[in-house]
């Protein structure tokens, strides 16, 4: 049976994603790869890789067309991220070969996708206090917050690893550890800094997969087909949808997905699937409980103001006017 059409709609549809929440790329193609399509797990993640190298210059380019892109953050990333991608390709080999590796990689795999998850559930919880804190967390320019070089390069080793073993991560981890290492940074800043320094990183891991015959340039191209035009639709919708609603489908997606690839039992995905469901609608319920009063405040003030205006407006200094002693 010819899989072509269903790869080029998993492509498209991931992309979409990724245009529309900017991360969920490796996270998302290497589970459905290999649970849906029987792809050999190593061969899902050089295909992915392979594919990633040519989808994310696309981001980068309208990131970089707008500003976002902090240069210095990146010249500080690369140093360790590239060798540390390419390094983990070999990493990964060292697990094994036969069979053994390709189960082995789905541990992996599945560890990193639930690493995700922790790490898009972070994400969340950040820019939940960054809108709490309001635009005056945001007034001071990115170009004043100090680089700290030795967390930089760390994250560029640690995120470089594991995006080189598991294709996971260059949307999701190491977005999370720049926030946390710059938590004053810009949310436009982090995602175009991240989306430039992932496109060596990424050809850094999908060379080495390619060297060591992971790789499937046939598949990688196919998916290609779905996943280009998929990003650029999901960059257009991003600006007219609010994205937390699909982020937190991702987490779900993802959660079950991780589980699955660590042969949990099936109580348990589904009971891990339903708490991550669960615990987004709360946050989604309790969001808009407290949209609801801050709205009810602003209006209360408006009217107390305009109230204020009309006693002490020009009727109030007319002659013979009272005024209050």
């Amino acid at each position: 049976m010819d899989s072509t059409g269903p790869i080029v709609l998993a492509g498209a549809l991931v992309g979409f994603a990724v245009g529309l929440t900017g991360m969920g790329g490796g996270a998302l193609m290497t589970p459905i790869m290999v649970m849906v399509f029987g792809v050999n797990p190593t061969a899902a993640i050089g295909s992915d890789l392979a594919a990633s190298v040519f989808m994310k210059p696309f981001g980068a380019l309208v990131h970089q067309r707008a500003g976002t892109v902090r240069w210095d953050i990146v010249r500080l990333l690369l140093p360790t991220a590239v060798p540390a991608a390419f390094g983990g390709v070999f990493l990964l080999r060292a697990l094994g070969d036969g069979d053994d590796l390709q189960q082995r990689v789905k541990y992996v795999v599945g560890t990193a996708l639930l690493l995700a998850v922790a790490g898009m559930l972070a994400r969340l919880w950040l820019d939940r206090r960054r809108a709490v804190g309001g635009a005056g967390s945001e007034d001071a320019e990115d170009a004043e917050v100090r680089v700290r070089p030795v967390a930089t390069l760390l994250i560029g080793l640690v995120g470089g690893v594991i995006v080189g073993m598991t294709s996971v991560g260059s949307g999701s981890l190491i977005i999370v550890m720049l926030m946390l290492a710059h938590p004053r940074l810009q949310a436009n800043h982090l995602v175009g800094t991240d989306l430039v320094q992932a496109i060596p990183m990424v050809a850094a891991a999908a060379l080495g997969h390619l060297l060591v015959g992971d790789a499937d340039l046939g598949l990688a191209a196919t998916l290609l087909i779905g996943a280009v035009p998929g990003v650029l639709l999901g960059s257009v919708v991003s600006s007219r949808v609010a994205g937390g609603a699909v982020r937190w489908a991702l987490v779900v997606l993802l959660t079950g997905s991780g589980l699955s690839m660590l042969k949990a039992p099936s109580a348990v995905i589904v009971l891990g699937c339903l708490g991550a469901a669960l615990l987004g609608v709360t946050v989604a319920v309790r969001d808009r409980r407290t949209a609801g009063l801050r709205a009810a405040a602003g209006t209360a003030d408006r009217t107390a103001r305009e109230d204020v205006a009309g006693r002490t407006g020009p009727l109030a200094s007319a002659p013979g006017a009272r005024r209050p002693r």
